[in-house]
């Protein structure tokens, strides 16, 4: 189903509702540059590090498209678990991994309060940006303490620069990428006036500094397109 959330006036702030779930996928390929490849790297090192019978977490698993591809790649035997806290978002997921007989364990889950058991990975992809500051950092430090040694934590964020006059053309650039995709100027402002004070991203610097901070004992980022960066940090 195309996406259409934003051609009508916005009521409320972005939320995960069965609205945006029932075009949540077409609203990824076409909001976010480079998305297949970003998630194809991802699978990479997911099957670069995952050992026999490990456990992989994917943190805001959204519609659990990335873990059906992961499952139909895996190289090993092991378990994935998708946490996400938003009930239309997992009915999709469930009726995805059904019809792809996808090995997949989907919880309704608060990953802030999450017990999480020792995993050889974590993702989240595009998750923690939706996670306030004041508690983000507490987050990624329980993510790192649930990482095995020689594990890692594959994130995927929005970015910001410091630097006011690149920043306002790093989301020029993102801009008029969102219109080759089709959204129209009026689509485009609605949905940054709903996401306002909802996504808050940091710099590549302060993602990485977060994650070292943590426990992670290297970070760096393996793509970017302007400023949307997926990074591997390893434990």
């Amino acid at each position: 189903m195309n996406d259409k959330v934003f051609t009508k006036p916005i009521k409320k702030q972005f939320e995960f509702d069965e609205e945006v779930a029932a075009v949540f996928d077409d609203m990824l390929s076409r909001s976010v540059p480079f998305y297949k490849e970003s998630q194809n790297i991802t699978e990479f090192f997911v099957n670069k590090y995952l050992k026999e019978d490990g456990l992989v977490y994917d943190l805001g698993c959204s519609t659990a498209t990335l873990l059906i591809n992961i499952n139909r790649k895996l190289e090993v035997k092991a378990k994935l678990v998708g946490l996400d806290n938003s009930t239309a978002m997992l009915e999709r997921a469930r009726k995805k991994c059904e019809a792809f007989d996808a090995d997949v364990e989907l919880e309704f889950a608060d990953i802030l309060k999450y017990e999480y058991k020792k995993a050889d990975v974590f993702i989240s992809n595009y998750t923690l940006q939706f996670i306030r500051p004041l508690v983000r950092d507490q987050l990624v430090k329980k993510i790192a303490d649930a990482t095995k040694e020689d594990g890692v934590f594959i994130f995927s964020e929005k970015v910001i620069s410091h630097h006011s006059k690149l920043n306002k053309e790093l989301i020029e650039c993102y801009y008029d990428f969102k219109k080759s995709q089709g959204y129209s100027e009026y689509e485009i402002m609605q949905k940054r006036e709903a996401l306002e004070n909802v996504l808050i991203p940091y710099s590549e610097d302060e993602n990485i500094k977060m994650a070292l901070n943590s426990g992670f004992s290297h970070c760096e980022v393996v793509f970017r397109w302007a400023n949307f960066a997926t990074f591997i940090a390893i434990k």
